[in-house]
């Protein structure tokens, strides 16, 4: 098993680890949250969605075992998961923490294969800690003694509470930018580590500048990983093929797209705290100069809709604010267009996808559209544009 935590780039991380291995041939199971569409995303037998049946059947059984007893959603869902995994031959399980690190269901592994940290900033204060030191310390709960602890590139804050967990508990550290690099060069992907001193690969399918350090973290696992054989041409095989929908996703066809005159172009992102914010205006500065971009943006009470949209203030045209539909903790879209107004962004209420998009496209010249906010929203945004991720196995 490789187990994963951080803040942002779990997920793409785990993609990118999926990607590499099945191109290497390997069986692998996947648990990774939030779903977009359908629950089944969530967990991934041997290559394939999880069926409903099965599901249903697994639910179930944690259920008689539960007896009645207190349990929370990611809880049983998390015993099921796990129960699939146990009886589904496969080489290996990518693991996802659900929410911090220490006190998470996942976190009842005693010896993964590795251990991985993606990059930590501040998200959840609620429930994990007010500082990034603080957030760090309980993503820090997952190493293992003995067992390699992969960091991705930290803030200091993040690193010096990382680290110093690492050699309390004596699991190796495997750090970005000390024991591992990775880089965009040559026309692609560059990273120097152990296994590899000096490995090229093509640029990640996934889009922005992070992704490259996502892979990268990937890539860090692996080299630590003993006993899998990763051909360079099966790791080039899978970062052309990787796929992780509403991460920069950029819709081409559809029936939201279908609603856009010609010259535009729109986009999905599930990013939703400072720093993904943060990654976002730096896609927007290197890469997206060339038309105006305008913002659909919805995002939950739990959430810095401020921090989010502050970085990306200087480079959008306008922001089109929603009520995430369905969701009791959504702001309001009213909440939304004055957190927007107080980076100064110039923003507007939308009763909904179709409304929005209705209104942008009316703006001139043509432009790019970017809907982010939250996971939740973009889901909702995938299942409007249909067909859905949740058909696909």
């Amino acid at each position: 098993m490789i187990h994963v935590a951080g803040t942002n780039g779990k997920g793409s991380t785990i993609a990118f680890l999926r990607a590499f291995l099945e191109a290497a041939g390997y069986r692998v199971h996947v648990f990774t949250k939030p779903h977009l569409v359908r629950f089944n995303e969530r967990i991934r037998l041997a290559g394939r969605l999880i069926e409903d049946a099965h599901l249903a059947a697994l639910l179930e059984e944690c259920e008689r075992a539960n007896e009645g007893r207190p349990i929370t959603y990611f809880e049983i869902t998390t015993a099921a998961a796990f129960l699939a995994f146990a009886r589904i031959p496969a080489d290996i399980l990518l693991l996802e923490t659900g929410l911090g690190g220490r006190f998470d269901a996942t976190n009842v592994i005693r010896r993964p294969a590795v251990t991985a940290i993606t990059p930590v900033s501040l998200d959840h204060q609620h429930f994990l800690g007010e500082t990034v030191a603080a957030i760090a310390g309980e993503k820090a709960g997952i190493l293992k003694k003995g067992c390699p602890a992969v960091l991705a590139p930290q803030v200091p804050a993040a690193s010096a509470p990382l680290e110093a967990a690492a050699r309390r508990i004596a699991a190796p550290l495997f750090r970005g930018g000390t024991e591992w690099r990775v880089e965009a060069a040559a026309g692609g992907l560059r990273y120097e580590g152990q296994r590899w001193a000096r490995l090229d690969l093509p640029p990640p399918a996934l889009f922005g500048p992070h992704q490259y350090v996502n892979a990268g973290v990937a890539l860090a696992c692996l080299d630590r990983l003993d006993g899998f054989s990763l051909a360079t041409h099966a790791l080039a095989a899978g970062i052309r093929k990787v796929d992780w929908p509403a991460r920069l996703q950029h819709l081409t066809s559809g029936r939201l797209v279908c609603r856009l005159p010609p010259g535009w172009e729109l986009w999905l992102d599930g990013a939703h705290n400072e720093a993904a914010g943060e990654a976002l205006a730096r896609v927007a500065a290197e890469s997206w100069r060339d038309r105006p971009l305008h913002l659909i943006f919805g995002m939950l009470e739990s959430h810095d809709a401020d921090g989010f949209l502050r970085p990306l203030a200087p480079h959008v045209r306008g922001l089109h604010a929603l009520t995430i539909p369905g969701e009791a903790h959504a702001r309001s879209a009213a909440g939304v267009a004055a957190a927007a107004a107080r980076v100064g962004i110039a923003a507007a209420t939308r009763s909904d996808l179709a409304d929005a998009l209705a209104h942008v496209a009316d703006a001139s010249p043509a432009g790019r559209i970017l809907i982010c906010g939250s996971l939740y929203l973009a889901g909702h945004a995938l299942r409007e544009n249909g067909p859905t991720i949740g058909e696909q196995t």
